[in-house]
């Protein structure tokens, strides 16, 4: 076990900062992703709008109501298509999050393990006779803030999983609403 208090404050300390630096790395991806994720809509909100007075101009300027049907009509494979760019662009937005993330996590995941190896091992080396049930409460303690750590990164792969499938259900309802407007 270790030999004064200090070295056991101090090895815990160290994985507590640890998993601190690690929760402000995935925090600090997790805003860069959101800031592009602003960026991108407004943009696509300015570019909507540009093209909706653009659009509004040009009906305007019809001869006659059959015309000015044709130039909307015209308007809607466009808007379609800026549709699409839009998911396409927030999809590889949230990808590039899961892939910084998943890179930074498992970085992170296997620096703490050996952090936790280490500081297992030192726990463990020099233990006097009796003071097993110590050593135990020690491995529990810090078994459980590992998988503490485990769990936070698990469920937040699951929800940037969740928006990745909810993106991809909304580029499928585009895709198959372009035809049918085209169409009409």
């Amino acid at each position: 076990m270790f030999t004064n208090p200090e070295q056991f404050a101090t090895a815990t300390k160290a994985l507590f900062e640890f998993q601190l630096e690690t929760f402000n790395s995935l925090t600090s991806k997790t805003v860069q992703g959101v800031e592009q994720v602003i960026a991108l809509n407004l943009a696509t909100a300015k570019s909507s709008l540009e093209d909706g007075l653009a659009a509004g101009k040009e009906i305007s300027r019809a001869s006659d109501p059959k015309a000015a049907i044709q130039v909307a009509a015209e308007q809607i494979q466009p808007g379609v298509a800026g549709a699409a760019a839009y998911h396409q662009q927030l999809g590889d937005i949230i990808a590039e999050i899961r892939e910084e993330f998943t890179r930074a996590a498992d970085a992170h995941v296997v620096e703490a393990k050996n952090n936790l190896s280490a500081l297992i091992h030192d726990v463990t080396k020099n233990v006097r006779p009796g003071s097993e049930n110590a050593v135990q409460i020690v491995k529990t303690a810090i078994d459980n803030a590992f998988s503490g750590y485990e769990q936070v990164t698990k469920a937040t792969k699951q929800a940037v999983e969740a928006v990745e499938a909810e993106i991809a259900k909304a580029n499928a309802l585009v895709s198959q609403a372009a035809p049918a407007k085209a169409k009409k």
